[in-house]
């Protein structure tokens, strides 16, 4: 197997003195998981942070094996969080959801777009809207996504406002008044693609996210919901 790819570092574990086990978010194959040979090293230490944008030659000569990297720094985005803790926690948020929740060498189709969004927007006043993106499509991407399509009652399309923790599906104002308290707001700014939304409204989806991640991943598979994410809300 041999494939070249680009794609942001997620992932970084020491392996022997100066080598490592890296982990990157990549455009076409998707996660992809290698040793890298001297990545430990003073001269290779810069290019090896959570968040930069490379490029991976990959190899192995059996299939089954561990895959072999060479990695070239294209964008040293890792530099932009260093100095914002919330960003950097947002960061390591994202990272441990990648790297829980997606397979290796599949495709992720778009949801590699909003990744890299979040990661090269970082400098931005909205920054944390592209994260929350990034977090809705991961619902979409594991097969738990939300319906936000039309009331789960009446089925009516117009003026809805919630939606419910049970069903994942969206409730229409009228409907879903009484129970408030036990609902999620509807995502407006998701469905209209609004990049100017309230930081209580990103703060709003993001609870529904990490609810849903919860029980329709991470509880079924029997998986530790990440602890940089379950500290994130606490955080921005």
């Amino acid at each position: 197997m041999r494939f070249i790819d680009e794609g942001y570092i997620i992932g970084i574990r020491r392996h022997g003195e100066n080598s490592g086990i890296i982990t990157i978010l990549c455009k076409e194959q998707g996660k992809v998981c290698g040793y890298v040979k001297s990545c430990f090293s003073k001269r290779n230490l810069a290019a090896f942070q959570i968040g930069n944008l490379v490029k991976v030659d990959a190899w192995s000569r059996v299939d089954d094996n561990m895959l072999s990297l060479k990695i070239e720094l294209i964008s040293p985005y890792a530099v932009n969080f260093l100095a914002h803790p919330q960003k950097l926690q947002t960061l390591s948020s994202f990272c441990g959801l990648c790297n829980e929740c997606l397979p290796e060498l599949q495709s992720v189709d778009k949801l590699y777009e909003f990744a890299s969004n979040f990661i090269k927007f970082i400098d931005e006043e909205n920054w944390l809207i592209h994260y929350c993106f990034f977090e809705f499509y991961l619902l979409e991407f594991l097969g738990i996504g939300l319906d936000l399509s039309k009331c789960v009652v009446t089925g009516r399309q117009d003026d809805l406002a919630y939606v419910s923790p049970k069903s994942a599906c969206a409730v229409s104002y009228d409907v879903g008044l009484n129970y408030k308290d036990k609902l999620f707001d509807f995502p407006k700014f998701i469905v209209e693609k609004n990049y100017n939304p309230t930081l209580q409204e990103q703060l709003e989806l993001l609870r529904m996210t990490e609810f849903f991640l919860k029980k329709n991943f991470f509880a079924i598979h029997n998986l530790k919901f990440p602890i940089s994410r379950a500290n994130l809300g606490a955080n921005l």
